[in-house]
């Protein structure tokens, strides 16, 4: 964020040259001598008598602009994958989504278009737009993090894919971000943590427990963050729910989740969901769950 000050300035008062000369000509005779003194003792404990003295550097001094405080990365080291749920090409590209690609226990497609609000406002473009915002907050505490796709893709990229993506990045956490398309009336928000998967590609067994404990702190931030109520319609009341039918989960071999931010169909949520101060809030919350999660493992 940049600040521009007023684009005028009243103009400074400007000194007299006589005053000038007569200031400097008293106090040049006291500077003369004060240098004197200190060429001939020294000006630091230890140091050789007229040796000059180097100017503390900022990364020298405590707290200087040049050495970062303790903790202020508490992050660096840590790799975190976003995946935004959905592509808004996707419907341009219907027989490419379509295909069905394997997902460990079964085959799914591809991908899906998702949902929108009654007005237009599509799934995929909420959650890119989530996604930068939460990407800025992780970055700035040091993690590495990685977009499973940043709008620079016509399509997809397939679930499976986008799996493969946080695996092969090694990631310490991957979030999947959405946002429901389901009946007036049902709001509120819940977070998707994978079941337990052992069949073809899959093999969700050492993930399940990491999972569950990222989703609740995912949850707890969440709630905190942007007071959205958990789903009055899945998780009997929770806001958690356990899936063993997505690829993005079931082939996964890092810590994932999925939130589904609130329902694009239902009036209270949309116009949380619609609002850019409000998505900032829940970039906030999600990171702050990610934050806790990644400092207890």
């Amino acid at each position: 964020m940049s600040y521009e000050g007023p684009e005028t300035e009243a103009p400074r008062p400007r000194r007299s040259r006589r005053a000038l000369t007569i200031t400097f000509a008293t106090l040049a005779p006291l500077a003369l001598l004060g240098w004197l003194g200190w060429a001939a003792l020294g000006d630091e404990p230890g140091r050789p008598a007229g040796a000059a003295s180097a100017p503390p550097s900022a990364s020298a001094a405590p707290g200087g602009e040049g050495s970062p405080s303790p903790g202020t990365r508490p992050l660096a080291g840590k790799v975190v994958v976003i995946d935004p749920g959905h592509n808004e090409g996707n419907f341009r590209h219907t027989a490419e989504i379509n295909k069905q690609v394997d997902v460990g226990n079964g085959t799914k497609e591809c991908d899906t278009t998702g949902t929108s609000t009654d007005a237009g406002y599509a799934e995929a473009k909420f959650t890119l737009d989530v996604a930068h915002r939460l990407r800025t907050l992780l970055e700035e505490q040091g993690a590495t993090v990685k977009l499973t796709h940043d709008g620079d893709r016509a399509w997809g990229p397939c679930v499976d894919e986008r799996a493969r993506i946080g695996n092969a990045a090694h990631a310490d956490a991957a979030i999947s971000l959405h946002a429901d398309g389901s009946a007036q009336g049902n709001r509120g928000f819940h977070v998707i943590m994978p079941g337990e998967v052992h069949a073809g590609a899959s093999d969700t067994r050492p993930i399940v427990a990491p999972s569950k404990k990222l989703g609740e702190r995912v949850a707890d931030g969440y709630r905190r963050s942007t007071g959205e109520p958990f789903s009055n319609y899945l998780g009997e009341g929770t806001g958690m729910v356990t899936r063993t039918d997505l690829g993005g989960l079931n082939l996964s071999t890092v810590p994932k989740v999925f939130i589904e931010c609130g329902n694009m169909r239902d009036t209270s949520d949309v116009a949380l969901l619609t609002s850019g101060p409000w998505r900032q809030k829940a970039a906030q919350g999600i990171s702050e769950g990610i934050v806790s999660f990644l400092h207890e493992s």
